[in-house]
């Protein structure tokens, strides 16, 4: 194989992954939504905006800060980033909504969802 179409397969093969992690991403905020109360995600659309503005900002806190946002990645430091990026997320995306509480809940719920949900989704 030539070094162009390993390059053409490799790119493929990563947009697959970071479509597949979104789509996990948003399976598993939509299941810490529906359990959670205080948390609310009104349409599909802020679920998938949610969904990447989460996977956005994790990424970027891993880039700079080498701290993966994940209750069960980190310890207690996980846990806060999982609360503070839950939270976070409301003010950049219309029809999701949460309050602070529901935001700790729902990083302790997030962690436990991603956990059993297959698939290695960090960047």
């Amino acid at each position: 194989m030539s070094n162009t179409q390993s390059n053409s397969a490799s790119g493929t093969s990563t947009v697959w992954q970071i479509v597949g992690r979104l789509v996990a991403a948003a399976i598993v905020l939509a299941i810490t939504a529906f359990f959670t109360p205080g948390f609310s995600i009104n349409n599909i659309w802020s679920l998938a905006i949610a969904a990447i503005v989460l996977t956005i900002m994790d990424y970027l806190i891993v880039k700079f800060t080498g701290l993966h946002a994940s209750p069960f990645g980190k310890g207690f430091v996980g846990f806060a980033l999982a609360a503070i990026i839950l939270y976070a997320t409301q003010f950049f995306v219309a029809g999701y909504s949460i309050s602070w509480m529901a935001a700790i809940i729902g990083a302790l719920i997030y962690g436990v969802v991603d956990y059993f949900i297959p698939g290695n989704q960090q960047m």
